[in-house]
């Protein structure tokens, strides 16, 4: 006696089996942020708490709790809302809002925190899942430790440098030749290629002036490194505004799985990463035969 396996739109009893279409993730073309909703969840690198990064208008990113809480309970510098993926620092008028992790942070120092006793609780929940995570081996903290310039006489290349992007002055989140590329791959994992291409056109180390925003002080006569893109082409200037790889630049239609690294500069706050010499050119040793 043979046996009749079941068909496979239906259960073992005959049943029809209802299966839900499956439909791909896809970003608007219009939509002002690209980054999917899973690529903006992180971890606080000081308590170990969750956190969700969005963008704001002046396209810096901020750090806020992933839940919402009543508006009452906290002050209105504290609250933040969120359309169309981009986070504005003020109310829209309802009963909730999300308000930034600094304000809630356990590493946080005591002046930072909001004075509000309704947010107490959350804070403390906060504190204990912190200890629990680091009790448990976790989750490590990192020290937070002063930015300190670098010497005159060092030649190696800035940490953080100042890049020149369609002349605006941007802070990178690391050395040029280790930013990596924020688009989403077919594993739906982040890019593993840098923004650099040795193939194509790169920048080149210049002394420009600090040129100070307006309505600040008068800063010296001073002129810092910076990595000038200025004399590239439009296209692969936005390429890398967009910290995305020649292939993912040729694929629009990909997300994006993390915010783009760049800070506009400000020579005030980022007084520590002015460095007024030029980077020393890398020496290539000549192989032995």
């Amino acid at each position: 006696m043979r046996p009749h396996p079941p068909h496979t739109g239906s259960h073992w009893d005959g049943s029809p089996r209802h299966t839900p279409p499956r439909r791909s993730l896809q970003i608007a073309a219009n939509s002002p942020s690209r980054l999917l909703r899973t690529g903006q969840t992180g971890r606080c690198r000081h308590c170990g708490n969750r956190i969700d990064w969005y963008p704001r208008p002046d396209d810096r990113p901020i750090a806020l709790h992933p839940t919402e809480v009543a508006t009452a309970d906290v002050s209105q510098a504290c609250r933040w809302h969120l359309s169309g993926g981009i986070a504005h620092p003020h109310d829209d008028g309802s009963g909730w809002c999300r308000i930034p992790h600094a304000t809630l942070c356990p590493q946080q120092t005591p002046h930072s925190r909001t004075s509000n006793p309704r947010l107490t609780p959350l804070h403390r929940q906060l504190a204990l899942r912190s200890r629990r995570l680091i009790d448990t081996g976790a989750f490590t903290p990192q020290p937070r430790t002063p930015a300190t310039a670098a010497p005159e006489g060092d030649d190696r290349h800035p940490a953080r440098p100042v890049v020149r992007i369609l002349l605006v002055n941007y802070l990178g989140e690391g050395p040029i030749e280790d930013i990596r590329c924020v688009a989403q791959t077919r594993q739906r994992h982040r890019c593993t290629h840098p923004i650099l291409d040795p193939a194509r056109s790169a920048g080149r180390w210049m002394l420009l002036p600090t040129q100070p925003r307006r309505g600040q002080l008068t800063l010296p006569d001073t002129h810092m490194a910076v990595y000038d893109l200025s004399r590239l082409p439009y296209a692969e200037q936005l390429r890398w505004r967009a910290q995305r790889c020649t292939v993912h630049a040729a694929t629009p239609a990909a997300a994006d799985l993390a915010l783009a690294g760049w800070q506009p500069f400000d020579p005030l706050l980022h007084t520590a990463h002015i460095h007024t010499q030029l980077p020393a050119p890398k020496q290539h040793r000549p192989r032995r035969r």
